[in-house]
């Protein structure tokens, strides 16, 4: 398989960024996003989202050179408008003051508006993790999923991430969709022509399914039945609802293809755990006995793994298909 460094497969995609017409901002942005999925082994969220990336640019769903627009009233709550692009490089403009205001005033919340989304979110609160504080971060998608009980799609995948920073260690992330599995496993399994798991999804009809294709063209479910289904409404309600931007089903509607990245919004907090503590105790020390007792159980942290994988890309390369390589020159030549 061919072997390729974190830093070749990042300059490689952003060539290909560039060349399909972003700006150095996004390319750069995204061109790190997506080498970052491969390097920590999460395809779904790697090289293989290139084509609804090129794809949504070529449809004219996203701004490749809108600049990230920052207003901040001082408060706890800062906004940055994205302009139609997509949501990294907005999330970079405003990380440095969101930390900093968190660190001041022990919580603080930025609203990304009129963004489009493609990414995982746990490198925002692994950012957010490096900086001293803890991160929430969550979006709605677009509607794919059935609420619990239900039939049809209305609630998106919904994810949800959330980041702790370690003194002495890699920050305890988890990121999750708030339905079975992502709808880009969904995809990777009908690419690969295998069966999905039983509960995964419904057809159109209604009935359970294993069937990929008849899954995109039907709902997925929520994990955990009726709880994941009240996770994800809460999703749509802080982060779409309530910060003035588009819920799954209107993202569905505006955009009018499940083929194409949505465009919405994000809602992302941090929290110092320090402030929250007040000197009552020390939340770091505190948070290091928990996990220690989770491992003395011969439990796994969420992340872990990832961060294996991490460690073995960064110092024997990443490892690609020939498949996937020559689709990467491909795209770079076409």
């Amino acid at each position: 398989m061919p072997v390729i460094s974190f830093a070749d497969l990042s300059e490689k995609v952003e060539a290909i960024l560039l060349k399909a017409g972003f700006d150095d901002l996004h390319a750069d942005a995204l061109a790190r996003i997506v080498a970052a999925g491969e390097r920590d082994g999460a395809k779904s969220h790697g090289i293989y989202r290139l084509d609804g990336i090129l794809r949504t640019l070529a449809a004219g769903k996203v701004s490749p050179d809108a600049q990230p627009v920052i207003d901040d009233e001082d408060s706890g709550i800062i906004r940055v408008e994205a302009g139609g692009a997509f949501s990294p490089a907005a999330f970079e403009a405003g990380l440095p003051l969101l930390a900093d205001r968190a660190h001041d005033l022990g919580i603080a919340a930025m609203v990304i508006n009129d963004c489009v989304h493609f990414s995982a979110l746990w490198p925002e609160v692994e950012a957010l993790a490096e900086r001293g504080v803890a991160g929430l971060s969550m979006c709605p998608s677009y509607s794919a999923v059935a609420p619990a009980g239900g039939t049809r799609p209305l609630l998106g995948t919904n994810p949800i991430a959330f980041g702790w920073p370690r003194l002495d260690d890699a920050p305890y992330v988890f990121d999750f969709a708030t339905s079975v599995a992502a709808r880009g496993e969904i995809e990777l399994k009908r690419r690969a022509g295998e069966p999905l798991p039983e509960g995964w999804a419904l057809d159109a009809d209604g009935h359970p399914t294993t069937d990929p294709e008849a899954a995109l063209s039907g709902a997925m479910l929520p994990f955990g039945g009726h709880k994941g289904s009240a996770i994800s409404t809460m999703v749509e309600l802080l982060a779409g609802v309530m910060i003035g931007d588009l819920t799954s089903d209107a993202a569905l509607s505006a955009l009018g293809t499940t083929t194409l990245a949505p465009r919405h919004g994000q809602l992302i907090l941090a929290f110092s755990p320090e402030r929250f503590a007040a000197g009552r105790s020390n939340p770091f020390a505190q948070a290091e006995l928990l996990f220690s007792a989770i491992l003395g159980q011969g439990a796994r942290l969420p992340g872990e793994r990832r961060h294996q994988i991490r460690a073995r890309s960064m110092a024997e390369g990443i490892h690609l298909s020939d498949e996937e390589m020559a689709g990467l020159d491909a795209l770079l030549a076409g």
